[in-house]
This record gives C-alpha cells, structure tokens and sequence, in this order.
C-alpha cells in the first residue's frame, strides 16, 4: 500500500493550489494523509474527490468548517500498521519519548505544525514522521511531502521529497 503524507497546506493562503508533483503523488497513493492545516475546506473537497482513500485531522489554523468535518486525531491501522494522525506534537526537544508515552498503542504518528520535516524512532519503536509542507517552506530550504510503503504490518521505504517548483 502506497501512502502520500502531507501537511500544512494553508491553501490558499501560501499557494493557490497543490504543485503538480504533489496532485501526481495523489493519483498514485493508495492513501493520502493529510495532518492539518488546511485553511480552506475546497482542499478537503478535492482531496476527498481525487484521492483513493483520505485519512486527516484538522490543524490550528482550520476554522469551524474543516472542525466540524475532521477529527483533532484520527488513529487507523492499514496493511496491519497502527497510525495516529495529529496536527501538534509539541517542541522537539524531548518530543520522541513525550510522544511514545502518550501514543503507547500507535506504531507510526504522524504530525505537522512545524512546517520541518522528521522522522526519527523512539527507543519504544514509534515512528514519528511530519513531511513538512509542500506549499511553506518557512525557514525550510525546501517544499517536501513524504512517500512510504506499508504492508504486511511494516512500514517501509519512508522518503522525503523536495517539491519541484511548477514551471
């Protein structure tokens, strides 16, 4: 199973749509995970249009329109893999074994907010992953979203991706 992870959209505050080489990512991605901030509801639209299988939370920034649609966290297992989807995780330092203590039965969460991408294991073996966003680099040298494989209760092949900019 093909997974797509993205975050912190806020469209159309810093794009007015998903680069290209994100809504390709889509049409390949047997489940996209969206981990919030939105902003605006027309992305959840075309998500829920365009993709096989969506699974998302709202962020910080979704008002009470995206609020009344998602989840604050949404825990799914796929291909036998626990997953929990949440916008916030809190500051870095020390984030690992927070996170380990107050998911003890998720294998993989997943999370945005930062805008910075991760992926570390906690020495409980959860994974956390944020794909940082794909249309605000903020401090960030690049765009990215991540790509990951999941199957037979085993998440592989995690790889993040700079966004090419749309010519």
């Amino acid at each position: 199973m093909r997974l797509l992870l993205i975050s912190d959209t806020h469209l159309p505050k810093r794009a007015r749509d998903l680069p290209s080489q994100v809504w390709e990512e889509v049409e390949r991605a047997d489940v996209v995970i969206h981990a919030g901030d939105w902003v605006d509801v027309a992305l959840l639209d075309e998500l829920e249009r365009r993709s096989s299988r969506l699974v998302a939370c709202w962020g910080n920034n979704d008002g009470d329109q995206l609020r009344r649609r998602l989840p604050e966290r949404v825990d799914v297992t796929l291909e036998g893999v626990r997953f929990t989807v949440t916008h916030e995780a809190g500051a870095s330092g020390g984030r690992d074994a927070r996170m380990a203590r107050l998911y003890p039965d998720t294998d993989v969460l997943v999370f945005g907010h930062s805008h910075i991408p991760w992926d570390t294991t906690a020495p409980t073996g959860l994974r956390l992953l944020n794909p940082g966003s794909p249309t605000d680099r903020r401090r960030q040298p690049y765009c990215t979203y991540m790509t990951a494989t999941v199957a037979d209760g085993a998440l592989t092949d995690v790889q993040l991706h700079r966004v090419e900019r749309d010519g």
